[in-house]
């Protein structure tokens, strides 16, 4: 039964009642009122470009670039997705694709195939790294860039293409027919043991199956081997599902769990998430490999862990991209991928590290200031702070390559001498391969008339000094000390080789191992030569360590 309400208590309500909807009514109609204006203003001078411009225009390019400008100024993760580009971004999100399976890479002129997938068409016809694409389906492929050739080869499955190769050290072109197949590229594409008790896991992407690829692999390992220990490898992953990356952390959390927290604009859109499946292993000791390259996915993972105490986060701070994005279907097959909000950790802490928000005068975006960066608490009491990515329990020094080896590396130097290797060597034994000394002079004879010349950082910073110089009419007087200085900074490339001798032979066995035993190859080969991994195997193989990183 209603309450009788006397009339001088009703007028006031009367008011602030009328009062509040008419300052909702006027907030909406003039959010409306401006959105409608402003559409019409960009309708009206599409179509007058669109007429009357000098040169004829493309108007679905126009459209796109006005669009992409627009987006930008939000964030560089609201994206507009045309209908030609929906396959693509499905790649992203499920790991596949309708095509032969193989990673291509520009060089020179044509494209070349970089590393055929395992088992999928490209593999199973006898395509090889280093294989370079003359033809597809007849139509020359000189001069074309990556993303032109990929979109020719890539297409329903069960459809065939036909694709010239030159391989090297054959004198004739060979013609290769395909039958396109639905393409899955694994979101772990490696796992095994590192030592008797350590076990080791690689997750590239948070794609649809990551969840349960991780769990598999868990489990294999545990059922195989008397595990002590995980690496579960993270470095160089960018993320992608919200709710693979709560699943991933479930695997080591009990259920029940809150993992990871949304907060949007719309509060009704707020949303908690829970572990809600049993856990595969609570307690076995856990090391996760983060680095820059960590972002999205791969923080709420690191970042919960951390914060639940569960495991010790090694590496070097994350990216720091606490956004997350969900699509929204346009008309014409299209979609926009938009920011809807951020996510927050256990402890209550947001990882964003760029307040694209508050953006600097001339639109540049600066990251949260130390003065506003907040200190919060894991589980066990261990203080961890927000205002830009994870930052890792043991701190490891960021994998620098020398100029020599990038100068090899970026100039296909030495894969082009893993291609001729592969050729020459029918078969290698995947657990002893190491190359022989008398293989490194046979790479040091390869090389000998080949371009990799580079410049070192000594030698960037005398040329700024030079030019600094004349600038300020000083260089006449110091020409000679200039040249004298610069004779002996002048780097000689053999000697390079030989001082850098290690490193290079570890990227001629990484890249040799993967010809014949692709990207798992590859992985396995460069675990032998990891510093992180073995700051790993040390906290692990330590117990009083370990738990000390993870007590208050």
């Amino acid at each position: 039964m209603m309450k009788y309400i006397p009339l001088r208590f009703k007028i006031p309500i009367i008011i602030a009642c009328t009062a509040l909807v008419s300052v909702m009514s006027y907030s909406f109609v003039e959010e409306y009122f401006e959105v409608s204006k402003n559409l019409d203003i960009f309708t009206t001078l599409f179509r007058e470009v669109n007429i009357h411009y000098v040169d004829p225009v493309d108007p679905g390019k126009l459209m796109k670039k006005g669009i992409d400008n627009m987006l930008q100024t939000l964030d560089p993760y609201t994206n507009y997705i045309p209908e030609s580009d929906i396959e693509d971004y499905r790649f992203m999100t499920t790991g596949q694709y309708g095509g032969i399976g193989a990673v291509v890479r520009q060089k020179d002129e044509y494209i070349m195939i970089g590393e055929p997938y395992e088992g999928f068409p490209a593999d199973k016809s006898g395509l090889m790294a280093g294989d370079i694409i003359l033809e597809i389906d007849g139509n020359s492929t000189k001069g074309k860039k990556v993303d032109d050739v990929s979109h020719l080869l890539k297409g329903s499955p069960n459809t065939k293409v036909k694709i010239l190769i030159q391989r090297m050290g054959i004198d004739r072109p060979e013609e290769k027919e395909l039958t396109r197949e639905e393409i899955k590229v694994k979101s772990v594409p490696y796992y095994g043991m590192l030592n008797n008790d350590i076990a080791y896991i690689k997750l590239n992407s948070f794609t649809e199956s990551a969840s349960r690829e991780v769990g598999n692999a868990l489990r294999e390992l545990k059922s195989k081997n008397s595990v002590k220990g995980l690496v579960f490898d993270l470095r160089g992953n960018p993320g992608g599902l919200l709710n693979e990356a709560v699943n991933i952390s479930n695997l080591f959390v009990s259920k029940g769990q809150e993992i990871v927290e949304t907060r949007g604009r719309h509060k009704d859109g707020d949303r908690t998430y829970l572990a809600i499946n049993d856990a595969v292993d609570t307690l076995i000791p856990l090391a996760v490999l983060v680095n820059s390259g960590s972002a999205s996915a791969s923080e709420i993972v690191s970042g919960s862990l951390q914060d639940l105490d569960r495991g010790v986060i090694i590496g070097q701070r994350t990216f720091g991209k606490g956004l997350v994005q969900t699509t929204r279907q346009l008309s014409y097959n299209s979609q926009l991928k938009i920011t809807v909000a951020k996510y927050y950790i256990p402890s209550g802490r947001c990882i964003q590290a760029l307040d694209y928000t508050h953006r600097n005068e001339d639109g540049s975006v600066g990251k949260i200031p130390d003065s506003l960066v907040s200190t919060f608490k894991t589980k066990a009491g261990r203080k961890v702070m927000d205002g830009g990515g994870v930052l890792p329990d043991v701190t490891t020094e960021a994998r620098k390559m020398s100029a020599i080896a990038s100068s090899l590396v970026s100039k296909y130097v030495i894969f082009d001498f893993a291609t001729q290797y592969r050729l020459a060597h029918p078969n290698i034994d995947a657990k002893s391969f190491k190359l022989s000394d008398s293989e490194f002079n046979d790479f040091l004879a390869f090389i000998g008339n080949k371009e990799y010349d580079y410049t070192t950082k000594s030698e960037k910073t005398l040329e700024d000094l030079k030019k600094n110089c004349e600038d300020e009419k000083y260089f006449a007087d110091l020409k000679g000390e200039y040249e004298a200085l610069k004779a002996k900074l002048s780097h000689n490339k053999q000697e390079d080789v030989q001082k850098n001798k290690e490193e290079i032979v570890n990227l001629i066995e990484d890249e040799i191992t993967s010809r014949y035993f692709y990207q798992s190859g590859r992985i396995r080969e460069s675990l032998t030569h990891d510093t992180d991994v073995a700051r790993a195997l040390e906290v692990l193989g330590d117990s009083k360590v370990y738990n000390s990183l993870l007590s208050n």
